[in-house]
């Protein structure tokens, strides 16, 4: 080891997405994968940052007077727009796809396809590394998984995943791009995220991060990203977006929840009800300072972060009176 050189890791989202690595997502069908994973490369390919942790303005300058660290999901989303290689074996190009990419706002000359109308393409395929070689692509996405092993490829053995997945980590290592594998989940009535993913645990022992996406219970178009693998950096807090038929796609930040407990589908739904009952109940005779709202919210077990999302659902208003923050309900 003496003469290894030391590396630092470089990110496409951290902590999420390594550059140079393969990130899996997996998910139920319908779940939002897809759709997420669209928003993202919208962004890439303009430039643009992934993910901010976004506060209403009176908010952020209550945090300030505060002196509270403001919460920046941090990433090191590339400079420059870049090219990206987004290969699907389930959803129409022209009647799917492009209007999805085109509702995100990418520039769909950057968001690139491999012709395998002819030729099935695998993960084998020789025309995978021409194409990242040909348009210097700093992202790959398979989606999902199962379309792209071949036909004579069995799941269920070990010995025929791991040749496939080295294969990945070889090519993401090689031209350091990010490579994600987009994947559905079984059907194992245990929500334990760890019996639901892949048949082979090959898929995720050669994954250097792993993420679920799933919806909750009781606010359907809420689905929030889970990290239930981090091999180069901390586990990622869960991150929520909304997926509405009116509003489309949007990022709702930072969410209290694990991964088996959003596949339970019951624990993420009660500590809302929960928050979302003590703030009604505590301001229904009027407005109250926000520290005292937290001493009693922090005595019933309820978390900041999880009565922060409350406050937001409920629309409750921040006001100022001296030198404090009173929190409102809005009439």
């Amino acid at each position: 080891m003496e003469s290894v050189k030391v590396e630092q890791i470089e990110w496409l989202l951290y902590p999420f997405i390594p550059f140079g690595k393969v990130t899996i997502i997996q998910g139920d069908p319908g779940e939002g994968k897809t759709t997420m994973v669209l928003q993202i490369i919208a962004k890439l390919t303009r430039g643009e940052p992934i993910l901010l942790n976004k506060k209403s303005q009176k908010e952020a300058q209550q945090d300030s007077e505060e002196n509270l660290k403001q919460e920046v999901l941090s990433q090191d989303n590339p400079i420059q727009p870049v090219n990206v290689i987004y290969q699907t074996a389930e959803d129409g190009l022209g009647d799917t796809i492009k209007p999805r990419l085109l509702a995100a706002g990418a520039d769909c000359s950057r968001v690139l396809v491999i012709d395998d109308r002819e030729q099935p393409l695998t993960m084998l395929d020789v025309r995978l590394e021409e194409a990242i070689m040909q348009t210097k692509a700093r992202m790959v996405v398979l989606d999902p998984i199962q379309g792209f092993l071949g036909t004579d490829v069995d799941m269920h053995r070990a010995n025929e995943i791991r040749p496939l997945m080295k294969r990945m980590a070889v090519l993401a290592e090689k031209y350091h791009c990010a490579i994600i594998l987009i994947g559905h989940m079984n059907k194992n009535s245990n929500g334990k995220s760890s019996y639901r993913g892949f048949r082979s645990i090959d898929f995720q022992a050669a994954a250097r991060s792993v993420l679920i996406v799933g919806r909750l219970k009781d606010e359907p178009e809420t689905r929030v990203m889970c990290h239930v693998k981090s091999s180069l950096a901390p586990e990622g807090k869960s991150v929520a977006f909304r997926l509405g038929k009116e509003t489309g796609f949007q990022w709702i930040g930072e969410y209290d929840i694990s991964a088996d407990d959003l596949l339970s589908g019951d624990a993420r739904g009660q500590k809302s009800r929960i928050a979302k009952e003590f703030l009604l109940d505590i301001l229904a005779d009027g407005g109250m300072a926000q520290k005292k709202i937290e001493e009693e919210a922090s005595k019933q077990g309820i978390k900041k972060k999880t009565l922060r999302n409350a406050k937001q659902e409920l629309e409750i208003d921040s006001v100022k009176r001296g030198n404090q923050w009173f929190w409102i309900l809005s009439e």
